[in-house]
């Protein structure tokens, strides 16, 4: 049984850690309920009755399994998402620990899951991700099985425990609320291909240079940084480059390194600070590009996601030209 089984359930694994990361908001948890999944989808295997679909089966599992585990878990917000004014540069940077933030997840593990090709993955971007956390629980199953799944109502009904009007009744509050979350998120103008690796080259440029200059012009003039685990927000051009100007350890020109990776549908770097003759992990930034420039920025300051997005431990300096 168990030859069949793996056979049977592998195919879904990255669908459903994205499933459980959207209802999660973290990596790691999404990693653990999966796991849990599996385990409590293979002591059950031999009561299958194949009266719905392998698929579906492991995702009634796992949706239940994130249901249970968010009873007792707090949602797990952005910092501009806390409801605090933006805060200011020149500030004390008030770090949060405790706090269980919202987490990046690398595209590299989305590859596989046929919701992202059907939602044209905005439903995995950072800002989705982080409204949907604020929706009760069952409300945001619905959401997913719903809209990004688009699993039937009566479907969605039956492994719910719900009726099809309470269903239908819940997709719509959480439509509206979604919407009126991230709608200045998702009206953005996205830049054409090569205006986006225009800006990212320039955002790469400014940063392993420390130009400061450089890099008030890459922000939007309403562009949002932030960098959980530290509580603060900062808005503009401006606010973002004195920040980093007076926060950031890089001296200048060569003290910083960015390698590129994706996360959440979005552009992302490893950023690595130097010391000595090597560059060690400092944060990962991921970026929403505009039109008109970088218009949001979520460094992440966890060092274990470099592992996660298959970046190096540790990069020598390159000696440059005698």
């Amino acid at each position: 049984m168990d030859t069949e089984f793996v056979a049977a359930a592998d195919p879904y694994r990255r669908e459903l850690l994205a499933h459980c990361y959207r209802m999660l908001g973290s990596f790691y948890d999404a990693e653990d309920l999966v796991q849990e999944t599996y385990v409590r989808a293979w002591r059950s295997y031999d009561r299958f009755e194949g009266r719905s679909s392998m698929r579906t089966w492991l995702h009634k599992i796992a949706t239940n399994a994130c249901l249970n585990a968010l009873e007792s878990r707090s949602r797990r917000p952005l910092p501009v998402g806390l409801g605090a004014p933006s805060s200011d540069p020149a500030g004390p940077l008030d770090e949060q620990k405790e706090v269980p933030w919202l987490e990046p997840i690398p595209d590299s593990l989305l590859d596989n899951d046929p919701a992202a090709v059907v939602t044209g993955r905005e439903s995995i971007r950072l800002a989705v991700v982080a409204a949907m956390q604020y929706l009760p629980a069952k409300q945001r199953a619905v959401l997913i099985l719903r809209d990004v799944l688009q699993w039937p109502a009566a479907d969605v009904a039956e492994m719910l425990d719900l009726t099809v009007a309470s269903v239908n009744s819940a997709l719509q509050r959480a439509r509206a609320q979604l919407q009126q979350a991230t709608v200045s998120a998702e009206e953005v103008t996205e830049p054409s291909e090569a205006d986006k690796r225009e800006l990212l080259d320039r955002f790469v440029a400014a940063f392993e240079a420390k130009d400061i200059a450089a890099m008030v012009q890459i922000f939007t003039k309403d562009a949002v940084w932030e960098m959980p685990p530290f509580a603060g927000w900062y808005q503009g051009g401006e606010d973002i480059s004195r920040l980093i100007d007076l926060n950031c350890p890089a001296k200048g020109p060569g003290d910083m390194k960015l390698v590129p990776t994706m996360a959440n549908g979005q552009y992302a770097f490893g950023l690595y600070m130097r010391d000595g003759d090597t560059y060690y992990p400092f944060n990962l930034p991921v970026l929403t590009l505009t039109a008109g420039g970088v218009s949001h920025v979520s460094a992440f300051f966890d060092k274990r996601l470099f592992g996660t997005f298959g970046l190096p431990e540790s990069i020598p300096v390159q000696p440059g030209p005698s």
